[in-house]
């Protein structure tokens, strides 16, 4: 744990006591801050109530005159569609509203120890992105933390230290609410429409993203939209230090991955993705792309990101290979919850056998119709379903409505084995790539993606499909669910 000695003899607020909620009492405590802690769950209040010096107080009626600033969870609405009461409570009382990422960045530079501090955003491949450079770093030798929006709270890590150095992956809810936020290196992969409902539109999402990684020492932009490529050229306009990469052959690019051959722009690196099962697909060519420019800044030699690159095993629920038997290839993209995730793991595919659905979100999969000629055959599940049918149906992409997980991989199964007895030589990669949140059936996409895992290997075990009815949620449990999901 990291010990925030900022707030030491001061009174500070938290709302939101999830799982780096928890943390953040625990951290604040340890620095000798006096914790005020509420949540609208009794449960949660319960837990935060065994921390020791931890205060259960209700800031619907507090005094917030005596606070020194509001910690607030990166789930709780900051400005859209509206403050929450918290957050309203603090700005009338002039209160500062921040999360567990600022307290981290003022600690780092408090304890003057120059820790470097590599944060990584983007609308997808945050996490991979993340989990590829501390793996590189990791090969090295390195001492790495990893944490942040990947699953680690930061305040969990270890104390900062000389040469330890934090790869963090950082939400756009989490950057609103760290006006200070400095990385060493900060890393920006894409931008497109998601979230729109906490952050208003488009610009202003693009906004709080690019903000990040103007306030880095190095920026590290990809090149492939146009809101990342304006935000490289503003930078480079400034004078600020930019490297930029692709996931293309883009003759601009610093690191780029032309035909999926990763290379630097100066000729000293080449590496062929293929030898890379974990990094199929463009998308991964960019996250390999950004993973080898940070690596590179780091002076890593190219014999330590060639090895790394091989050994790297890839993220659970993206693109997370999950069986393979009798011509059939299982992928549980579960993590794909809009549709620019999803079109990642088409694109890397000639052909699959599709289940998606859940909680649709705005433009549905209206974006995918240049990948509708991969399908062999949609399997919709969720309250997306209709929707969705109507999308397919439009553009002749054969479906059948599933309901459930359990429908879908069965009847995904029989037709895939179908394929293969008529001779078919091609994979028959089935594919969960959803395009959609989860939480109309699961808690969130990670309960998703591990029934689907599990329904497989029971399938491979036994030749039958089921799922238990122990994971699904029903809508009544849905609002009581706070998780972030692909920000």
């Amino acid at each position: 744990m990291i010990p925030i000695t900022i707030f030491e003899g001061k009174k500070v607020a938290v709302f939101g006591l999830g799982g780096s909620g928890l943390v953040t009492l625990e951290a604040l405590t340890a620095g000798g801050a006096e914790v005020f802690a509420y949540d609208d769950k009794e449960a949660s209040r319960d837990k935060a109530a065994l921390i020791e010096g931890v205060k259960i107080c209700d800031l619907q009626t507090a005094d917030w005159s005596d606070f020194a600033a509001l910690v607030l969870a990166p789930g709780v609405q900051l400005t859209h569609p509206e403050p929450h009461w918290s957050v309203k409570k603090a700005q009338a009382a002039g209160v500062e509203v921040i999360g567990d990422i600022e307290l981290f960045c003022r600690q780092r530079r408090a304890s003057g120890i120059d820790a470097p501090f590599i944060a990584i955003t983007g609308t997808n491949g945050k996490s991979t992105t993340t989990a590829l450079i501390s793996h590189l770093l990791s090969v090295e030798g390195l001492d790495v933390q990893m944490g942040g929006n990947i699953g680690t709270p930061i305040l969990a890590l270890e104390p900062i230290a000389p040469d330890r150095i934090y790869v963090i992956e950082v939400s756009s809810y989490q950057i609103d609410l760290a006006p200070s936020i400095d990385p060493s290196i900060g890393v920006l992969l894409n931008i497109s429409a998601d979230h729109l409902d906490r952050h208003g539109d488009l610009l202003n999402y693009a906004r709080i993203k690019s903000r990040m990684v103007t306030a880095a020492d190095l920026s590290v932009v990809a090149l492939d939209d146009r809101l990342c490529a304006n935000v490289a050229s503003n930078l480079r306009l400034k004078g600020h230090p930019v490297v930029t990469i692709s996931g293309f052959g883009n003759e601009r690019a610093m690191v780029s991955a032309p035909d999926g051959v990763l290379q630097s722009m100066e000729g000293d690196f080449l590496f062929n993705l293929d030898q890379a099962r974990a990094l199929r697909g463009t998308h991964n060519a960019q996250n390999a792309a950004a993973a080898v420019a940070v690596a590179r800044q780091l002076d890593l030699p190219p014999s330590v990101l060639v090895a790394g690159l091989k050994s790297f095993g890839g993220l659970e629920h993206r693109m997370e290979e999950v069986g393979a038997a009798d011509g059939m290839l299982f992928i549980n993209d579960s993590k794909a919850t809009n549709a620019d995730a999803t079109s990642w793991a088409l694109a890397s595919f000639p052909k699959v056998h599709w289940i998606l659905g859940g909680l649709p979100k705005a433009g549905g999969i209206t974006s995918l119709v240049d990948y509708f000629d991969r399908i062999d055959h949609a399997y919709l599940i969720g309250k997306a379903s209709e929707e969705f049918a109507a999308t397919l149906s439009k553009h002749g992409v054969a479906f059948s409505f599933c309901g459930h997980m359990d429908v879908a991989l069965e009847r995904a199964v029989a037709a895939s084995k179908e394929e293969v007895a008529k001779g078919n030589k091609a994979e028959q990669v089935i594919l969960l790539s959803p395009a959609c949140a989860s939480f109309d059936q699961f808690p969130n996409f990670t309960t998703r993606g591990d029934v689907f895992r599990e329904a497989v290997h029971q399938y491979l075990e036994t030749g039958h499909v089921a799922v238990d009815p122990a994971h699904l949620v029903t809508q009544d449990t849905v609002s009581d669910t706070l998780v972030s999901e692909g920000h």
